[in-house]
């Protein structure tokens, strides 16, 4: 039996078909789907109905689910433990928001990796929360405050809103005729998202997008006013902001396995990310 095998048959179990399962483990379908059936031979054992609306375990895999949800904490638990040695060398995963972490964040650890050049920084833009128990990410920097039990959680601060356009489109555009850009219905329930509705009021909302990013560029290229962080919106010398709010604040927690924070190479990554932070408290 090849080990590996197991991993993919823990996450397909998790995801429940092939292609979450592939975006999780960035692999393609026909990885996943031949991880399975190598699996499935090895044991001999049918672990999974194939059926249209996606993959369902069978009573044996459910028995074999059990025993390798066991195995996979253990070998988690074990690798959480590695690198606790004092050089600061090898690779640190960062998960974080896009927009934050292409437009704020990255630029800020360039002085990390000048510093310690031994470290391999992998920075993840993701909207999904990257477990941490599973070691999709060793530290998480997050806009909602963690459930999770056994995690190390540390307040960095907050992310002010404000309502941006383009200077040109703010000259141009009477106050009563401006149009809005926001979130899609995903994100409808966020700080920011409501406080924009409400401000715009019965004016049009004219773009949804599913990132800040699109929503910047939106408001830089003059199609209509969206909220925007204030970190993130600072460099950006054709936004002006014409309205702000204590509504439309957001909590950034920083998180992080306490088994894992051991390691130096963890330790100067979390003192980065406190020290660059500190303009947001």
């Amino acid at each position: 039996m090849d080990w590996d095998d197991l991993r993919f048959f823990a996450e397909l179990v998790r995801q429940g078909n092939l292609s979450a399962t592939a975006r999780r483990l960035r692999a393609d379908h026909s990885t996943v789907a031949r991880r399975v059936d190598s699996l499935e031979r090895a044991l001999k054992i049918k672990l999974f109905d194939r059926l249209p609306r996606g993959y369902v375990l069978t009573a044996e895999g459910e028995r074999i689910a059990e025993r390798v949800g066991a195995l996979e904490e253990a070998v988690f638990s074990i690798q959480r433990l590695e690198g606790g040695e004092a050089a600061v060398n090898g690779r640190v995963r960062i998960s974080a928001p896009p927009a934050f972490a292409s437009l704020w964040l990255v630029p800020r650890l360039a002085a990390l990796g000048r510093n310690h050049p031994g470290l391999v920084l992998d920075v993840l833009g993701a909207t999904a929360a990257a477990s941490l128990a599973r070691r999709e990410a060793d530290i998480a920097l997050r806009l909602s405050r963690p459930e999770d039990g056994g995690l190390t959680i540390r307040n960095l601060g907050r992310l002010r809103y404000g309502i941006y356009g383009a200077r040109t489109y703010l000259d141009e555009v009477a106050e009563e005729e401006r149009v809005f850009l926001a979130y899609d219905e995903a994100l409808d329930a966020s700080p920011q998202q409501r406080w924009l509705r409400k401000f715009a009021g019965d004016r049009p909302i004219v773009m949804l997008a599913n990132d800040l990013v699109f929503l910047i560029s939106g408001a830089r290229a003059g199609m209509g006013l969206a909220a925007v962080p204030h970190v993130l919106a600072e460099d950006c010398e054709e936004l002006r902001c014409v309205a702000e709010s204590e509504e439309a604040t957001r909590q950034l927690w920083l998180v992080y396995h306490p088994d894992i924070g051991r390691s130096a190479r963890i330790r100067v990554v979390i003192d980065h990310l406190v020290a660059i932070t500190q303009c947001l408290r």
